[in-house]
């Protein structure tokens, strides 16, 4: 079989004004603080023993019984707090 031609492209330059300028340009992103990780790994075993200390004993935990199902809106909202926190994390 014959072989095809190779064509050049010409080299594409934007025009004038949509480039910008070095001083708008988005920094980099910079590393997370130390604490972060910590924390964010805290959040989520918090989150996780609350229920579980809910499911095992919250029916002796004066505090866990006056909140009822508060109990999981605890426990999940510590939870997702450390999942958002591990999508920010460098």
């Amino acid at each position: 079989m014959p072989k095809s031609k190779v064509r050049k492209k010409s080299v594409y330059t934007p025009p004038e004004g949509v480039l910008q300028s070095r001083s708008s340009q988005a920094k980099a992103a910079q590393p997370s603080p130390r604490w972060f990780a910590p924390l964010m790994i805290g959040l989520m075993l918090v989150g996780l023993l609350w229920i579980v200390v809910y499911y095992v004993a919250g029916d002796r935990i004066p505090l866990m019984v006056t909140l009822e199902a508060w109990n999981f809106a605890i426990g999940f909202g510590a939870m997702v707090a450390g999942l958002i926190m591990s999508m920010r994390w460098r």
